[in-house]
């Protein structure tokens, strides 16, 4: 199976690709300077020499940078830092699609599939906080459900969803992680997540899951 990785160089990217190559698929790994999601040209370019790929995931995720993380609260917001979380956590992604979907197969399964967060659910939003990452996913989700409702007129059997990891043992939640919560080692969630890829069918595609197989409301 032909794949593509891109985040290659994070933790759930790396893992997932060591997986897949334990399974003798062929996987490409896409990470910056190869490929930068803020940048459509570089995009553009790795879409047209990926060949037609069965799988491509999106592996990235931007939750903290530098001296900027999770807004606490109203006063916290920036308009730079979550314009920046929107530009690597939704439309870098939108843009990915944008590039691959059209060189992925046409009449034959294909999965497009991207790391979102179970946060990014507005239903499910009780606690607050976190302002730029949850809207940025959340939009990643709308963006996810758009894509997969053009993409079955090219391909009945194509599949665009996104994929909620968990909490995996990554730099991203490594500020966060707390005591007494599920934390995956980012092996264990590169094969949880793969087995949910392979049970995916034509009708889940624009949906939110779990690593579990759960369906995750909007």
């Amino acid at each position: 199976m032909e794949t593509v990785i891109i985040g290659a160089s994070g933790g759930i990217g790396a893992a997932l690709a060591d997986a897949l190559e334990d399974e003798g698929a062929a996987v490409q790994r896409l990470s910056r300077p190869d490929l930068d999601l803020t940048d459509e040209m570089s995009i553009a370019r790795a879409a047209a020499n990926a060949g037609s790929p069965e799988l491509v995931v999106v592996a990235t995720g931007l939750l903290h940078e530098g001296e900027h993380g999770p807004e606490k609260a109203l006063r916290d917001l920036d308009p730079v830092w979550l314009a920046r979380q929107y530009a690597v956590n939704a439309i870098g992604p939108a843009l990915v699609a944008k590039h691959f979907l059209p060189v992925m197969p046409r009449n034959a399964r294909s999965v497009l599939a991207m790391m979102s967060a179970r946060v990014g659910s507005i239903s499910d939003n009780r606690l607050g906080g976190w302002y730029g990452y949850r809207a940025s996913k959340a939009a990643l989700n709308q963006l996810v459900r758009t894509l997969a409702i053009e993409d079955k007129r090219r391909n009945e059997r194509g599949i665009v969803v996104a994929l909620h990891p968990g909490t995996v043992d990554t730099r991203l939640s490594k500020p966060f992680q707390q005591t007494g919560r599920d934390l995956f080692a980012p092996d264990r969630a590169a094969v949880q997540l793969l087995d949910m890829i392979d049970g995916l069918k034509p009708q889940d595609s624009g949906k939110l899951f779990s690593w579990d197989g759960t369906e995750i409301a909007p």
